[in-house]
């Protein structure tokens, strides 16, 4: 039986780059945001610092444990090269296994065991998608070394 879910590509909500590094710069070790990279083999060439690398054609398997390990995250962001097909696809991906599992569902009270109210100053957990991906990223960020990680610009140079 299929799961009904109210999230589509079009629900998707965006983070361009400059919101992004701003808030990883205020809080350079902070432990409520994740970053999901989903390139495979053009993840060389550098990343977002602190990210974590989830090939997208690994994502089916990886999902689950995903969820479960970022349930506590207040903001998980999504992407991959350019953010156009498989980081939008993989953040739907762990919209959809979250409320598979029950966790972290996002709508009215779906996801809380019966009779568990929202707790005073719990927020619902950001799920976003980073807007041009790590292209657009390394553009601005490729050489900042507080932001971006194992940055080989020879690879950037000419483009994606």
């Amino acid at each position: 039986m299929a799961i009904s879910t109210p999230h589509s590509i079009a629900s998707l909500k965006y983070i361009n780059r400059d919101e992004l590094s701003s808030q990883l710069l205020a809080s350079p070790n902070d432990p409520d945001i994740a970053i999901v990279d989903v390139r495979g083999d053009d993840y060389l060439g550098g990343h977002i610092r602190g990210g974590i690398n989830v090939p997208s054609e690994n994502l089916d398997w990886q999902a689950p444990e995903l969820a479960r390990k970022l349930k506590d995250k207040k903001a998980v962001v999504f992407h991959c090269a350019l953010s156009q097909q498989r980081g939008p696809s993989a953040a739907l991906k762990y919209l959809k296994e979250r409320d598979r599992l029950g966790i972290g569902k996002t709508e009215g009270e779906e996801g809380k065991k019966e009779g568990e109210e929202k707790k005073e100053g719990e927020e619902e957990q950001q799920v976003l998608v980073l807007e041009g991906g790590f292209v657009k990223w390394q553009e601005k960020y490729g050489k900042d070394k507080r932001l971006t990680e194992a940055y080989a610009e020879d690879i950037w140079k000419f483009g994606y």
